[in-house]
């Protein structure tokens, strides 16, 4: 008797982990089985959850456009090549210029510290919708409209914040005799900063880079608004270009949306290791 309250519980534990992973995974699921199945097939009712006819033809009509494919086709090679520099680029600048405020944040004291961390803070919390006015009319006469310039400086506008908040909360997590004791051994603070901090704060910034690279990966407004070629476009367009007027092509948006999962996926098993150690470490903090 006294061990059946243990065995309930975890066949509840583990119905609520089957759940969970069904939740989780049963969209990725049907994403890849409409990836590989014909427009004909996904517009049958009932829906087929396994297809009949299974087909790469999508895959192919993407990665290797012809003259007979669409035009979203076509330009999503080269919206894939935009969106890994962009993000990319916003990522490196992000941890380079974020890391230095952060540590400045957090170890540094000076007039409206507090203050300017919250307000870092509240610029990212602005609605993306109320600067895009302004934002156009300064890169219209910047020239820099449907450029990947463009779209680098508007991404670090919230990815930049971000960095700083996590970083700083890092930072502060480390303790002070670190630096100290670099600092008696002859270090300037850049230099405990370069050999001592940076090195130990690796899982840290690997974490906060990877949250970075998503957040720019994912973003659509400003590029749906501030590009309006193949030049510029990135992923996240021209998965919705495959939406015609009349017309919306399931298998080339599924296909294009696995496609644009590889990236993300990648990076994050490359870091895994130290995106665990950073975020147990406390890089999430605060």
């Amino acid at each position: 008797m006294t061990q059946r309250p243990g065995l309930l519980q975890k066949m509840f534990l583990n119905v609520c982990v089957i759940l969970l992973l069904i939740y989780v995974f049963a969209p990725l699921a049907w994403l890849f089985i409409s990836s590989i199945s014909t427009r004909a097939e996904l517009l049958v009712i009932p829906p087929h959850w396994i297809p009949e006819q299974p087909t790469l033809q999508n895959y192919a009509d993407i990665l290797f456009p012809g003259a007979e494919t669409s035009r979203a086709a076509q330009d999503f090679g080269e919206a894939l090549g935009n969106s890994i520099i962009v993000s990319a680029a916003v990522t490196l600048i992000s941890l380079v210029v974020g890391a230095l405020a952060a540590y400045a944040f957090a170890r540094l004291t000076f007039p409206f510290r507090q203050s300017g961390l919250l307000a870092i803070v509240g610029l990212r919390m602005l609605p993306a919708v109320s600067v895009v006015i302004p934002l156009y009319v300064i890169l219209r006469d910047l020239t820099l409209l449907n450029t990947r310039t463009a779209l680098v400086l508007l991404y670090l506008s919230f990815t930049l914040p971000f960095v700083i908040w996590v970083m700083t909360s890092f930072f502060l997590s480390l303790p002070r005799e670190l630096e100290d004791a670099a600092r008696v051994d002859g270090c300037s603070r850049l230099g405990a900063l370069w050999r001592v901090i940076i090195p130990i704060s690796t899982p840290g910034l690997v974490a906060t880079g990877v949250f970075a690279f998503l957040l720019a990966w994912d973003e659509f407004f400003f590029a749906l608004l501030f590009t309006s070629t193949p030049i510029a476009k990135t992923v996240p367009v021209a998965i919705a270009e495959f939406t015609g007027r009349n017309a919306i092509d399931f298998s080339a948006q599924a296909t294009g949306g696995v496609l644009a999962a590889i990236p993300p996926v990648v990076l994050a098993l490359i870091f895994q290791r130290y995106i665990v150690r950073g975020l147990t470490a406390g890089a999430v903090k605060g």
